[in-house]
């Protein structure tokens, strides 16, 4: 059986579940960004950033997307499954996706300070890895570039405000 092809609807959708993560992370001082992890329609895994409140750097929201969808399945193969985060992905966070076998990422907005799918490099088409990843960026881009850029300038207006 051949696998259908998310509409631009679907896309949209889970993307703002992702963003719904990201705003979780807000409301607790974390960098927003959130992601989800689907499969066969269903969201397997959710997550968003708590770096600041563990103290731990793998916990960004890709991890613990993942780390949740691989408990849901009780594999560490998410083959099929479709990964949708508000930012590009990191190096650490596109090596867990290669390991994890996930066939499709969506992102919303680029990041060109850390991105490694395709704003440094792209790791996750990387044809040297034993596994590729088909990737689509600009899902809700502007929603999901907005909510960073709110988050950093209360960030630098409070440290302003600080040192006044």
């Amino acid at each position: 059986m051949d696998k259908v092809a998310l509409t631009q609807a679907q896309k949209e959708a889970y993307m703002r579940e992702a963003l719904y993560e990201a705003k979780r992370a807000q409301v607790i001082g974390e960098v927003p960004i959130g992601c989800v992890i689907v499969l066969d329609g269903e969201i397997i895994g959710r997550g968003h950033n708590l770096r600041e409140h563990s103290q731990d750097a793998t916990m960004h929201a890709e991890m613990l997307a993942i780390q949740e969808a691989n408990n849901k399945v009780a594999s560490w193969r998410l083959v099929d499954a479709q990964l949708f985060v508000t930012i590009e992905p990191c190096p650490m966070c596109s090596g867990a996706i290669i390991n994890s076998r996930i066939s499709e990422v969506y992102y919303g907005a680029p990041d060109p300070k850390a991105g490694t799918v395709g704003s440094l490099m792209n790791l996750l088409t990387d044809e040297r890895f034993n596994h590729q990843a088909a990737v689509e960026s600009g899902i809700l881009k502007d929603d999901c570039r907005q909510i960073m850029q709110d988050f950093f300038r209360n960030i630098r207006r409070k440290r302003k405000k600080n040192k006044k």
